[in-house]
């Protein structure tokens, strides 16, 4: 279905709906985001059933976002200190479905913990993968490292290594675009889903790349990233409520 036929919401800096009742609460601590821009007609038969490119003027991105998983927990239970707790770093793509809502899809999610990433694909049927990872900071600089485990390709890899700047008062149109997404598209038995999102809004920082050595993108499916990122930022982070998901059929 064309993109012309949804009318997208709105993109927010904060989130429209609440999630009185969360499913999952997390925090997303110390985030990388790095973004290029991709071609719709290159990601399009890579999204989830139900979904098209979510774009600004012409462009949908490719994300790669390194950060430390916080905490995950059940309900209003108290988030898991250790298995619930690990790098991670994710390969994400821009979406928007036929109720006009905005949100990323996942082509790989690698984290450091064996039994969330089961956990994961199980219930939810997310492309998580295990890996190596770790993320260590020295001053303002943050290295993300990572080598995949299982289920493969085996090996595939990143070293991100940025430097954390000053505070952005007034972030622009594009880094709004690409980090405030208040949910996740996917495909569970073959059915589309949706899974919303609320936190607060992003406190979000300029970032120096210093050092990206990766093949994540490529291992999902994507053309290998073309120059530089046309945006690197950072965040310290922000709770997370995931509210229940939406299936269609």
């Amino acid at each position: 279905m064309p993109l012309t036929s949804f009318t997208p919401e709105p993109v927010t800096p904060d989130p429209t709906r609440r999630t009185p009742h969360p499913l999952l609460t997390q925090s997303w601590l110390d985030m990388a985001f790095l973004h290029w821009a991709a071609d719709p007609a290159d990601v399009a038969p890579l999204l989830p059933a139900g979904t098209v490119p979510d774009t600004l003027d012409g462009s949908t991105y490719v994300g790669l976002v390194a950060f430390r998983m916080h905490r995950i927990g059940w309900f209003r239970l108290p988030g898991i200190p250790y298995l619930g707790t690990f790098p991670e770093t994710n390969v994400r793509l821009y979406t928007v479905d036929a109720h006009g809502r905005r949100g990323v899809a996942f082509r790989s999610l690698d984290a450091a913990r064996l039994i969330p990433v089961m956990v994961a694909r199980a219930a939810f049927r997310l492309p998580y993968l295990w890996s190596r990872m770790a993320v260590r900071h020295d001053g303002d600089v943050i290295t993300y490292t990572g080598t995949r485990r299982w289920p493969g390709p085996r090996g595939a890899h990143s070293r991100i290594v940025i430097r954390a700047g000053g505070r952005i008062e007034d972030p622009t149109e594009l880094e709004h675009f690409l980090t405030a997404r208040w949910g996740m598209h996917n495909t569970f038995f073959g059915r589309p889903m949706y899974l919303p999102n609320t936190h607060p809004r992003w406190p979000l920082h300029r970032a120096d790349l210093i050092e990206c050595d990766e093949d994540l993108v490529a291992a999902a499916g994507l053309p290998d990233p073309a120059g530089q990122p046309v945006s690197v930022l950072y965040s310290p982070g922000v709770p997370v409520r995931f509210g229940r998901p939406a299936l269609s059929r």
